[in-house]
């Protein structure tokens, strides 16, 4: 290919620039970090700078460590990490025909291509990312030698290196589960086409909630068993590092697979039904040339963002939640009544902090085993739905597939609810002497469970086959043509999106209600109270991501059905009968895979709101977990210098150096010196 090209001339002036910001950045770091006085050097790293204790200093259910109760964790992730594999060999080996195999597997091949695509991008943006985390913390911010006690400039390069890696870890992460997803995926829709021609309704549904199921376990254990080892392997000095570089890997993973993949589906289905208007083909038609690119764009919106993105939230959240708990819980909140941390005797401070390292333990072991508790409650209530769909629509040749999608969320919803309150009751009867705690982060997590069920309910009001909005978007695109097409969907819109936030509004103001009740283990319970609704909201982690992958799956099986052409096939009528046993009924195998991919866009719309809702409410979290590192535990005079209308440095800092005398001096960005 010409090296004098356009396309390969156009990025030069952005990489010269990037890298003359890259060489700046590292020889003007050590001034940077100085202080402009020449005192000291600032305090930073934020969540780097963190240290976990060691969780067998609490001990649970009657004398077992904590750290040993997560071995508990471990299983269950290998567990979720097995059912996903398996359930992946299963959907391979499933009967299909050959001539949707090999549409199938051109997708594939078509979606391999777009993640190669993607790969190179996010390794050239993770060295952009690197380069920053590399500067940062290796120069501009400070450490303090948990040891010696002496403050330098820069983190120790092993240091650095630790948060590189687990930034690439978190990367590969949000990449290897949205591959995962695709394969899946595209195995899927192929055999639920093909299931179509034995003329039952049920395995079109079963498979690719089969697909869906077997994505979900497998991410969510992938992200639980990579944070376990964290939270039980790492050095508890080391862990913030860890933690901190894990979740910028895969935020940034996901932002671009998210975003991409979401333009990327939409320009390829605009540009297949443009096909279909400009020559008047059908949108599934062999002769239209958008339909694969429509199909990949399937899997790279509804499967590799939301898988993606919801490893990312469900990273983030739990990240977010340790960040607050390590530095909200802190030893000045269990000092003697009227005795303050400047005025505290040796062994009060030993037990202040004692007692705060307890509280602290008590927490992030019971907010992982409730995240262990999730994925057991998810599997078990698959399984007891898939028992019930079975008996009731085995045989039938016609049912609404949006039925035992809804029943799914529901009983996962009340299965998750019950466990999160026996759980706590068993694990943390008694905080801090407070015997009502465990009932009360119950309730309040439970807030963020039955939204995971209550989203859906209402989404399905203006998004289901079976909706009267729906009917009216169809009535008015018969009778007023596209405006009135438009201007009916965007009332609908407009209506569910206001339901949506209401019920969000009301279950955080529960939450916060609650949260009052709160003994004062903490600073500012009412944020950690709305960690714990987003908590919630990832409760059935495993099931959203399913139904949210029904979609493309359905969409596909669709696709594929048509793109195949099978029905003029030669013969294929006794092929069908000798190879795999059963006759073909084509009189209802278009309809039930048309019928299904209807209930796979309902409960696609419904996915996304508890995804994006979750990264809603929990950024609340992680914003004041920064806020109380920035403010050394919400001090007052460091809290008054926190503006958004008068940033320093075009962003918030908060900088406090003690002058002779004891005065502080205010500096003309809001800082305090």
């Amino acid at each position: 290919m010409p090296t004098d090209s356009p396309d390969q001339r156009a990025p030069r002036p952005v990489t010269r620039a990037a890298a003359a910001l890259l060489v700046l950045l590292t020889f003007a770091g050590p001034a940077l970090a100085a202080d402009p006085a020449g005192g000291p050097p600032r305090s930073g790293g934020g969540e780097a700078n963190l240290v976990l204790p060691n969780l067998n200093d609490a001990q649970f259910l009657g004398g077992i460590g904590g750290n040993n109760l997560l071995f508990l964790g471990l299983v269950v992730s290998a567990a979720g990490l097995v059912f996903g594999l398996v359930v992946y060999n299963q959907l391979k080996n499933l009967p299909v025909h050959g001539s949707m195999r090999e549409v199938s597997e051109l997708i594939y091949e078509t979606c391999k291509t777009y993640l190669f695509t993607q790969g190179k991008f996010l390794f050239v943006l993770w060295l952009f990312i690197g380069a920053i985390i590399f500067v940062y913390f290796g120069y501009l911010t400070t450490y303090t030698d948990p040891v010696t006690k002496q403050t330098q400039h820069g983190f120790p390069p092993e240091r650095v290196g630790i948060i590189l890696f687990f930034s690439v870890v978190g990367i590969l992460g949000s990449y290897g589960v949205a591959w995962f997803g695709i394969r899946v995926n595209t195995f899927a829709n192929s055999r639920t086409a093909f299931a179509a021609l034995t003329g039952k309704a049920y395995p079109c549904y079963a498979i690719p909630l089969k697909a869906g199921i077997s994505i979900g376990m497998l991410l969510i254990s992938v992200e639980l068993l990579l944070m376990l080892i964290i939270l039980m392997f790492i050095p508890g000095e080391l862990a913030g590092a860890c933690f901190i570089g894990f979740a910028i890997g895969e935020s940034l993973g996901a932002a671009a697979l998210r975003v991409a993949g979401g333009i990327f589906t939409k320009i390829a289905d605009i540009g297949a039904d443009l096909m279909k208007i400009v020559f008047r083909i059908k949108e599934d038609d062999a002769r239209n040339p958008g339909v694969i690119a429509d199909c990949t764009g399937d899997n790279a919106g509804d499967s590799v963002g939301p898988s993606a993105d919801g490893f990312e939230t469900y990273g983030v959240t739990g990240v977010a939640l340790i960040s607050f708990i390590l530095l909200a819980v802190t030893p000045a909140l269990f000092l003697p009544a009227g005795v303050t941390a400047a005025g505290a005797t040796a062994e009060q401070t030993a037990a202040a902090t004692a007692a705060a390292g307890k509280v602290q333990i008590q927490l992030l072991v019971w907010i992982f085993m409730m995240r262990v508790m999730m994925v057991i409650a998810s599997a078990a209530s698959y399984f007891i739905n898939e028992a019930r769909a079975k008996a009731k629509y085995g045989e039938a040749r016609d049912f609404n597939y949006e039925a035992p999608l809804t029943f799914l969320v529901w009983i996962t919803s009340i299965v998750s609810v019950v466990l999160t309150y026996a759980v706590s009751f068993l694990l943390i009867p008694d905080i801090a002497g407070n015997t009502n705690l465990w009932w009360q982060l119950s309730t309040i997590i439970t807030c963020g469970t039955l939204a995971g069920a209550i989203i859906p309910e209402l989404v399905k009001v203006f998004t289901s086959t079976e909706s009267g909005h729906v009917r009216e978007v169809v009535t008015s695109s018969r009778q007023g043509g596209a405006s009135l097409n438009i201007l009916s969907g965007f009332v609908a819109g407009n209506f569910s999106a206001y339901w949506l936030g209401i019920t969000i509004m009301s279950l955080m103001g529960i939450a916060y209600w609650i949260s009052l009740s709160i003994p004062p283990i903490m600073l500012a319970p009412a944020v950690f109270a709305f960690g714990l609704v987003a908590f919630g909201f990832l409760g059935m982690g495993p099931v959203t991501i399913a139904v949210d992958s029904y979609g493309p799956v359905t969409d596909n099986a669709q696709s594929v059905y048509e793109l195949s052409t099978i029905e003029t096939i030669p013969g294929i009528r006794d092929e069908i009968q000798r190879d795999f046993g059963f006759a073909a009924d084509f009189d209802t195998a278009k309809d039930n895979p048309e019928k299904n991919d209807g209930a796979g866009n309902t409960f696609k719309a419904t996915a996304k709101p508890v995804l994006i809702g979750t990264a809603v409410v929990g950024a609340t979290t992680m914003i004041f977990a920064i806020i109380v590192g920035l403010t050394q535990g919400l001090k007052p005079e460091l809290v008054v210098n926190l503006s958004i209308l008068n940033p320093r440095g075009g962003g918030v800092l908060v900088h406090r150096r003690q002058h002779p005398g004891g005065e502080h001096r205010r500096l003309p960005g809001g800082g305090v010196h």
